[in-house]
């Protein structure tokens, strides 16, 4: 199970009242929150092994040469991500509680989790290793979704999961799993700031994937002449050669990005049980802390 770490503190942060603190009144909602829709994943799903993918740079200089909108809507003033005020401490304090148990966190300097998330993936399914859930409130993690990966959606939030396979996916946009990014590319998405080609909507931009496949290979259709392109269609795509140069190796998810090995296994004990003791204790999160830990224990049973 590899999950979108930020997606989940972020959505924990918003669904929990910040008056829910620690004994000395430092915020810990999104802490708690974490902690038990993580028991909560691990208690449904029983993976044996887990990673929070973490983003070390959350709008990679690679992706901003290419498609300078790319995220600029969040940027705040100091040129960082926007994020509440009471949200920044707890992460560091998230991260330690992981690590005291023995769950895995994984990132990769100058990548997004999204991309993480696509290495690990590719990693384990490119060999003879187990089936993988990505957990994940991005639809472009979509596009890994395969016959050995479940892309868990959490649009509609943890209790309301959306288990997305390709068929899932086929089923409820029109295309190809493979090619959801090519066609999040075409159509646009304002969440990243991705501007689509003029004149191309959802419904065409999935014909495109569907009849032709890759971006690459609906550029190369339209500059050949294809009489197969939706009406005005084929125009719109050469006039938006530039663009389309450039986008998909900003959408895509970068299986190559540098994840070292780490032991992912559910720690069939607390790794450092006196730290994790004391963080709970400090924190307030003796409750969540018990909750994990009988969760991790079910899915090892």
């Amino acid at each position: 199970m590899l999950i979108d770490a930020a997606n989940l503190y972020f959505r924990a942060f918003y669904a929990i009242p910040d008056t829910v603190t620690a004994p000395d009144g430092r915020p810990v909602n999104a802490i708690r929150g974490f902690l038990d829709m993580s028991a909560s994943l691990i208690d449904k799903r029983r993976p044996t092994r887990w990673v929070a993918c973490l983003d070390l740079d959350w709008r990679p200089a690679f992706r901003v040469e290419l498609v300078p909108s790319y995220k600029a809507h969040r940027v705040a003033r100091d040129g960082g991500e926007e994020v509440p005020d009471l949200l920044s401490p707890q992460v560091p304090v998230l991260l330690e509680v992981l690590t005291a148990f023995g769950l895995a966190a994984a990132g990769a300097e100058g990548f997004e989790a999204d991309d993480v998330m696509a290495a690990l993936a590719h990693r384990e399914t490119s060999s003879a290793g187990d089936t993988v859930e990505v957990v994940s409130g991005d639809r472009d993690m979509l596009a890994l979704a395969s016959d050995r990966v479940t892309v868990l959606y959490t649009g509609k939030g943890i209790a309301k999961l959306e288990a997305m396979g390709p068929d899932e996916v086929q089923h409820k946009y029109g295309v190809p799993a493979q090619y959801y990014a090519d066609f999040a590319v075409l159509r646009g998405d304002p969440s990243d700031g991705l501007p689509g080609v003029p004149g191309v909507g959802e419904k065409t931009a999935a014909a495109l994937v569907t009849r032709f496949g890759p971006v690459e290979d609906i550029v190369a259709a339209a500059q050949d002449g294809d009489t197969g392109f939706p009406s005005g269609s084929a125009g719109r795509i050469r006039a938006a050669l530039d663009y389309l140069a450039v986008a998909p190796g900003a959408v895509r998810g970068r299986v190559d990005a540098p994840v070292d090995d780490l032991d992912d296994a559910l720690p069939v004990e607390p790794r450092d049980p006196q730290r994790l003791a004391e963080l709970a204790t400090e924190f307030g999160l003796e409750s969540p802390v018990e909750r994990l830990t009988k969760a991790v224990a079910t899915a090892l049973a």
